[in-house]
């Protein structure tokens, strides 16, 4: 029975990937160990076993002991753990959520819909280190897989609308505030049929701009609003934010190009007020010229996950938006037309659950393969 040991379940990605591996019953046949950085000695969760703690996460001889570690703790901890775990000999599986390793010639950006055959190469070459990918990338791939596994696939220029998700539970929890005190400012004038709009947008504006607004985490208002940059301030040499670099070069890595073969993907990425689910516009130039119908086909069988939705606007605002997927694994694409630059031109808009695919499901589907589940 494998030893598995899991760290950062309690954080936001940590919980969807436990409700997860529940809701799969992931935790039949596995001896699982609960790490905390903080609360060791305290009771573990019960499939841990009735009399179970939980373990430091620091304690390196202990981590020695799993056959394959999950960690959804955040980069801080793989940084100093990861690299220390490996000095003392251990020759395990570990599985992670942060992106530190994701760019390491050694360790593998896991979506197995999309790259099970870079998986499976990997691991019978030996590599031991898998990575969740990041989320708009992955979710963007699970939506174009069609395409992209027939080799149509030129270039893609994706402008992300991420959620405040994408920045932590504490962003999740400034909007929600944010929004709370901007409707209370109006309240009077809302209950009010005969107030003007103009002066409840002039009121609005102004307890956005005040400095009673809370942006602790965002900086700036993020409700009634939206933020055209995401991350710190570094950037590429092209003016890149961090985030934006992400798409080309995690993509290409997922599908296992080399050099001669890379897919260009560039474009930009802003964040808005929706809670959990990233949605993305893309202008994608396709190998050759292709009839709308057969495009449409390609996408819609992808991956069982995908549906394509069709062009017309009562279906579009009914599917492709983050309230209808939230919470789901569905992975709605539409909006797919011909463009006025050429019949190769298409656009294409998709939506997914950052939490999800975005995050704990391909770690929970990493699992099950090492466990030859999957």
């Amino acid at each position: 029975m494998s030893k598995v040991g899991l760290v950062g379940w309690r954080g936001m990605v940590g919980s969807v990937l436990m409700n997860r591996m529940r809701q799969q019953q992931d935790f039949k046949g596995i001896q699982p160990t609960f790490f905390t950085t903080s609360q060791k000695g305290q009771a573990a969760p019960e499939e841990a076993g009735p009399q179970a703690v939980l373990a430091d996460a620091m304690d390196i001889d202990q981590l020695r002991e799993m056959d394959i570690i999950i960690s959804c703790q955040g980069g801080s901890y793989t940084e100093v753990v990861h690299p220390a775990l490996r000095a003392s000999g251990w020759d395990g599986y570990w599985i992670d959520a942060a992106s530190t390793l994701r760019l390491k010639d050694n360790a593998v950006i896991i979506l197995d819909p999309v790259n099970r055959h870079v998986i499976d190469q990997q691991l019978a070459a030996g590599v031991k280190d898998y990575t969740g990918g990041n989320c708009t990338v992955s979710l963007m791939l699970m939506g174009l897989q069609g395409l992209i596994e027939h080799d149509l696939v030129e270039w893609i220029s994706p402008m992300t609308y991420q959620a405040a998700s994408g920045g932590g539970a504490r962003h999740m929890r400034e909007l929600v505030s944010q929004m709370g005190i901007i409707r209370d400012s109006v309240a009077p004038l809302l209950d009010d049929p005969g107030s003007e709009i103009l002066e409840i947008d002039r009121l609005i504006s102004e307890k956005m701009r005040h400095e009673s607004l809370p942006v602790d985490q965002f900086g700036v208002p993020l409700a009634g609003s939206l933020i055209p940059w995401i991350g710190d301030d570094s950037r590429t040499l092209s003016g890149q934010t961090q985030e934006e670099a992400k798409a080309e070069k995690e993509a290409n890595k997922i599908l296992g190009k080399t050099a001669a073969g890379l897919i260009p993907i560039d474009g930009l990425c802003v964040r808005i007020g929706a809670m959990r689910c990233h949605s993305q516009a893309m202008t994608i130039k396709l190998r050759k010229d292709l009839p709308l119908a057969k495009i449409e086909q390609l996408i819609a069988s992808g991956n069982e996950w995908v549906t394509l939705v069709e062009n017309n606007q009562e279906d579009a605002k009914h599917a492709l938006t983050p309230t209808q997927v939230n919470g789901t694994l569905n992975i709605p694409v539409g909006r797919v037309r011909k463009l006025s630059m050429g019949p190769e031109y298409i656009s294409a808009f998709t939506v997914g659950d950052q939490l999800l695919w975005g995050a704990a499901e391909p770690l929970r589907r990493m699992l099950n393969i090492l466990l030859g589940r999957l």
